[in-house]
């Protein structure tokens, strides 16, 4: 077996690490290899150095322009490692013209290198002519959202619904958009029309059980739940486990949220169980959450230079008006993309630090328990210092900002690294500007206090399991500046979702 198969088995195995030392030595004898070098672009990339990817695909895209496939690569991650992308994205779509995938990666790339008007105007111009492209739609909706049209961030989704109108899934993705903002009124405007050109549908039905549950119409809700008493769907049992809780049926909502454990929608009702167990006072709750307190903080022994380096590059990523609509941020901004892929050095040398925090925290974790949503993972990667960040953020809250209650139901284990917090004499009263675990999300109106929290300090990472609730507390004056990062999940021990 040649070096390069191999390093294709390696690859295919999950273990780019080992293939990439493979690629390096054949690369020396046969430096023009078009395939080593599209599979060293391939293997970095799979170990999150983008960098790296970048110099492979380049090498790769050199030996064979007219590759779409190699082209396509490079420009991805071009654009993943903060790059100007948009000439290899622009080369793509020459050869590619029918490629929507090649469009949506341009108009990213032209509003990462600042031309958000030329992104927009090719979103609505491919749009014009692919009006099903949800992608295209959701992309621009959220560049204009994000760079403060609250009023007209989704007139693509209506003008689509009317030259699509009995497309329901246009419909249900136009109601997203509002319904992520609990703007309920026009959630109800959206349905109903949906309703008129698409019928009774089943879809719709939820849709509306959901923004009369979460609306608080009580006795629509009830009605609506009754009704699709049979239909099984992550969904419906979600907004059935949160209306419980709210109207104080406690061990309803638990019996509503069990069986979603054994499925791979586990990550997003194990918060809810955790809640569910400290009302019914469980003992099972410590288990999960505090027993032993997984939540752990290491100092990275950052200097005030590194500080003020860090700041900078991470302030100038800072560019939308308001926040995504799906976050937690309030008062404040968060980025976009995973940071952690960024080419720059301050960054990088981070993201070193970053790893071996994570190892240290794994290493300490308690034995593997199989049913537990933390413990019960591999952590082979981890304990490698080869985990994945599936997420890389920062966060700029400013005057009374905060974050809301959370959870990172696509992470196993989650982070925040505080880099720069206002004085205390801006901060206010404690705890304001600290971090919290354990507090419900206020609209579930519990009598639940946090379980812990903590006093952010410059230079300080906390590491904590994906599935725990956390928020912070609004403060007075001043900026706070945090970078936070979910790791990737590993499967379950046993093989079961959850």
């Amino acid at each position: 077996m040649t070096r390069v198969q191999l390093a294709q088995q390696h690859l295919q195995q999950g273990r780019a690490d080992l293939a990439i030392p493979l690629l390096r030595q054949h690369l020396e004898l046969l430096p023009d290899d078009f395939i080593a070098w599209k599979l060293a672009g391939f293997a970095w990339h799979e170990e999150q150095y983008e960098a790296d990817a970048v110099f492979a695909f380049s090498k790769a895209a050199a030996l064979q322009p007219s590759d779409a496939s190699t082209l396509m690569a490079l420009a991805q991650s071009q654009f993943f490692s903060g790059y100007s992308a948009v000439d290899s994205f622009y080369q793509l779509t020459s050869l590619t013209p029918g490629d929507l995938h090649a469009y949506r990666g341009l108009a990213l790339a032209l509003a990462a290198d600042g031309e958000q008007q030329l992104a927009e105007q090719l979103l609505i111009q491919n749009l014009a002519a692919h009006p099903l492209w949800l992608d295209g739609h959701k992309l621009l909706s959220s560049m204009r959202f994000t760079s403060g049209d609250a009023i007209h961030f989704t007139d693509s989704y209506q003008q689509a619904c009317t030259q699509q109108p009995q497309n329901l899934t246009l419909w249900l993705d136009w109601f997203r958009c509002y319904a992520q903002l609990k703007q309920w009124q026009k959630c109800e405007q959206i349905l109903g029309l949906a309703e008129q050109q698409c019928g009774k549908q089943k879809q719709l039905t939820l849709a509306r059980l959901f923004v009369a549950a979460e609306s608080g119409d009580t006795s629509k809700a009830a009605l609506l739940f009754k009704e699709t008493s049979q239909v099984q769907d992550p969904v419906r049992a979600m907004a059935l486990t949160r209306f419980q809780l709210r109207q104080g049926d406690v061990k309803a909502s638990e019996q509503s949220a069990l069986p979603w454990l054994e499925t791979a929608s586990a990550t997003v009702f194990w918060p809810y169980i955790s809640l569910i167990w400290r009302m019914l006072g469980d003992r099972k709750a410590k288990w999960l959450d505090t027993e032993p307190m997984l939540v752990k903080t290491f100092d990275l022994q950052l200097s005030s230079s590194e500080l003020t380096v860090l700041c900078t590059v991470l302030r100038s990523l800072h560019k939308a008006k308001a926040p995504f609509a799906e976050q937690s941020v309030r008062g404040g901004t968060q980025t976009d993309q995973n940071i952690l892929l960024r080419h720059e050095q301050p960054l990088q040398q981070l993201k070193q630090k970053l790893k071996a925090a994570v190892q240290s925290y794994v290493e300490q974790l308690p034995d593997t328990v199989a049913t537990h949503p933390l413990l019960g993972r591999t952590r082979d990667r981890a304990l490698q210092g080869r985990c994945r960040f599936s997420g890389g953020w920062s966060t700029l809250l400013k005057t009374q900002g905060f974050n809301v209650s959370h959870t990172h139901p696509s992470g196993w284990i989650s982070a925040a690294l505080h880099l720069e917090i206002p004085a205390a004499e801006q901060l206010g009263q404690a705890p304001a500007g600290w971090l919290q675990f354990g507090a419900p999300p206020a609209e579930l109106q519990l009598p639940l206090d946090p379980q812990l929290q903590h006093q952010p300090q410059p230079g300080t990472l906390v590491l904590f399991p994906s599935t725990l609730w956390h928020n912070t507390v609004p403060f007075e004056s001043g900026e706070r500046l945090t970078l936070a990062f979910d790791i990737e999940p590993q499967p379950f021990i046993s093989g079961e979702p959850g």
